[in-house]
C-alpha cells in the first residue's frame, strides 16, 4: 500500500515546496493538499464534521499552483489534489492547469473532486449549488473530453463548449486518475459512472462501514463490467490496527494528517508518519 500525508498548507506554516520535499526525504509516495477558492462572510452551510469552521481554510494556498511547486523540487512522490470544488471550476481553464502539472511532474498527478459542502462559496462562483452534483458530472466529463480528443466537444446542462483545441493533452496516458471524493450513500455509483477511483475520508469512513461499502464498490463495478476500482483513504486513522485493517481490505493508498505548523514541526510528523507505515508499507500498489 502507498501512503502520503495531507496538510492544511498556508500563508503561514512551511512552504509547499520544502514539504513536499520533506515528503520525499521521509521515503514516503505521496503528498495530497485540499482547496477551497475562498471562505464566504454568510456561512450558512454547516462544517460537516461539526463546530466552527477552523482558521486554516481562510487561508489555503491554490493546491495546483502549490503542486506545480512541490513538483519542480522533488523527482518520485505523487501530487495530488484532494480535492478540487468542480463546480466551483472552468473546466477550460482547469483542463489546461491539470494538464500543464501533470507535464512539470513528470506523469505523477492524481487528481481528487468533489461536489463541495459550502454552498456560498459555489454560488460566488455562478453555479447553482442545488445543481452541484450535475456539475460535478459534467465538469469531470468534460475535462477528460478535452485531455483526450484531438477536438474537443461537450454540451451539458451546466457545461457547454464549441470544438475546440487544447494542449497539452496530458502526459499519462489516457490521463491522470481521477478520484471521486465523497462517502453520501450514492458514492459508490457515481464512482462507477464517471471516475477511475474513489477518495475517501477517514473522518466520514472508516472500519467495518468502509469494508462494506468497499465491497459494495467492487459488486457495483463488477455488474457494469468494469474491472476492480481503486479505493484511497484521506486523513485516515494513524494506528497499526487501521493500517492492518486498510491492507486487509484492499486499499491502493493512505494519506495520514500533519497538523499545519513550522518546518521544525511538520519535519518530526513527518517522520513519525514514515516510521509507523513502515511495516505496512511495500511500494507495491500501482494505479
Amino acid at each position: 500500500m502507498k501512503f502520503g500525508v495531507t496538510m492544511f498548507a498556508t500563508d503561514r506554516t512551511v512552504l509547499p515546496t520544502r514539504l513536499g520535499q520533506l515528503v520525499e526525504e521521509a521515503g514516503l509516495d505521496a503528498i495530497y493538499l485540499g482547496e477551497h477558492s475562498h471562505t464566504p462572510v454568510d456561512r450558512s452551510s454547516a462544517y460537516p464534521t461539526g463546530g466552527e469552521l477552523p482558521d486554516d481554510f481562510y487561508r489555503f494556498h491554490d493546491p495546483v499552483t502549490a503542486l506545480t511547486a512541490i513538483a519542480a523540487v522533488t523527482t518520485d512522490i505523487e501530487v495530488g489534489v484532494g480535492t478540487l470544488v468542480m463546480p466551483s471550476h472552468d473546466p477550460i481553464h482547469l483542463a489546461k492547469r491539470l494538464a500543464t502539472l501533470d507535464h512539470v511532474s513528470g506523469g505523477r498527478l492524481v487528481v481528487g473532486v468533489g461536489a463541495g459542502w459550502n454552498l456560498e462559496e459555489i454560488a460566488n462562483h455562478g453555479t447553482d449549488p442545488t445543481q452541484r452534483f450535475t456539475a460535478l458530472r459534467e465538469r469531470v466529463e468534460a475535462v477528460r473530453c478535452i485531455w483526450t480528443q484531438e477536438i474537443a466537444e461537450y454540451r451539458g446542462r451546466t457545461v457547454e463548449f464549441r470544438p475546440m483545441y487544447q494542449w497539452p493533452k496530458p502526459l499519462q496516458s489516457p490521463h491522470p486518475p481521477i478520484y471521486l471524493g465523497g462517502a453520501g450513500p450514492t458514492s459508490e455509483a457515481r464512482v462507477v459512472a464517471y471516475a477511475d477511483g474513489w477518495l475517501v475520508s477517514g473522518r466520514h469512513l472508516d472500519g467495518d462501514e468502509l469494508a462494506r461499502r468497499f465491497a459494495n464498490l467492487q459488486d457495483l463495478a463488477e455488474q457494469a463490467g468494469r474491472d476492480a476500482i481503486p479505493v484511497m483513504i484521506q486523513q485516515g486513522t494513524p494506528t497499526p490496527e487501521a493500517l492492518e485493517r486498510y491492507l486487509t481490505i484492499g486499499l491502493r493508498a493512505c494519506t495520514l494528517r500533519v497538523h499545519p505548523g513550522d518546518e521544525r514541526e511538520v519535519a518530526d510528523q513527518i517522520h513519525q508518519i514514515a516510521r509507523l507505515v513502515e511495516p505496512y508499507h511495500d511500494g507495491t500498489a500501482s494505479g
